[in-house]
Order: structure tokens, then C-alpha cells, then sequence
């Protein structure tokens, strides 16, 4: 009642993430990485990408932008943080092939451009191009349902709805 008189916004009970990358949808329990197939970074889904781009999944902020810029973590108004995984091992790429849009603190809309990278450098000298996308604070969310397509286009397709905890 107090928030309605005196203008104060809650944050959303419901959120839905597009998909940041165009590409094969795959389960995230087959993730060729234990650390993301066994869901220790928290649930979510991947996609075999189709060409180098990456964007907000989310209205929100930039928390973190990886120095080797091959992963971003964003904050949505809802507090959920989502990181986004470029490839598997592209940690040791040391930022080669990839060329960061935004840096920490940056405020995004859904389709924002985030990241670029050499998808075919990516092929050729990381383990897989399969990226993770992980809901990394989990306890803040009570249901993650993932939309089931194949095939999804960046900033076009809903991926995830989710249900957040009050």
C-alpha cells in the first residue's frame, strides 16, 4: 500500500530472456563441461552459435565484463544475474578474436550489442563454441522455465521465462 502512494516500484515478479546469440539451442546438461552441464554456475541454457554476436538477454546493467572479454555477466531490473559464456576454454584465447560493446556499469536494453568475436577463431583454437547461459544467482529466482525452440535468432526470440522470488 505504501508503495503505491508514495510511487516506490517493486521489482518484477516475472521475467523473460531473449535470446543473446542466434543459433542451436542446446540443454545445458549437455554442455561438454562439467562446470556448466552439472549447473554448479546455476541453471539456464546454451546455444550453438551461428555467427559472432552477443546481446542482452535483459533490460538491466553490466555487472562484469571478463578482461579476455569472452563472457559478461548483466543484472536485470529484477536482480537476476545472467552470465553469457562465449565458447568453452575461450579463457585461454586471452580476449583474442573477441571485441567488447560495453564495460561495467553500462545500463542495456534487450538487443543491445555486448560482444563480437571471431567465431571461427573461436572453432579453431577454443574446446567448443557452445554458450552457456546461466542464471548465476539462483536463490533469487523460484521457477526457470526455458522455451523450447531449435533455432533462435539474437534479441528476437524468447528463451527463458522467469518466475522471481518475492
Amino acid at each position: 500500500m505504501f508503495k503505491k502512494w508514495f510511487g516506490i516500484k517493486s521489482k518484477p515478479s516475472e521475467e523473460t530472456l531473449v535470446a543473446p546469440l542466434s543459433g542451436q539451442v542446446v540443454r545445458l546438461e549437455e554442455v561438454p563441461d562439467p562446470t556448466f552441464s552439472q549447473k554448479m554456475m546455476g541453471d539456464g541454457i546454451a546455444i550453438q552459435p551461428d555467427e559472432g554476436k552477443a546481446v542482452a538477454p535483459v533490460d538491466g546493467e553490466v555487472v562484469q565484463v571478463f578482461h579476455t572479454k569472452h563472457a559478461v555477466g548483466i543484472r536485470s531490473k529484477a536482480g537476476v544475474e545472467i552470465l553469457i559464456h562465449i565458447g568453452l576454454d575461450t579463457v585461454n584465447m586471452q580476449g583474442e578474436g573477441f571485441e567488447a560493446h560495453v564495460k561495467q556499469g553500462d545500463k542495456v536494453k534487450a538487443g543491445d550489442l555486448l560482444i563480437t568475436f571471431d567465431l571461427g577463431l573461436v572453432e579453431e583454437k577454443a574446446a567448443s563454441t557452445v554458450t552457456p547461459v546461466v542464471i548465476t544467482n539462483g536463490g533469487h529466482v523460484e521457477n526457470v522455465q526455458q522455451i523450447h525452440h531449435n533455432k533462435v535468432t539474437a534479441g528476437q526470440h524468447d528463451l527463458i521465462k522467469l518466475k522471481i522470488k518475492e
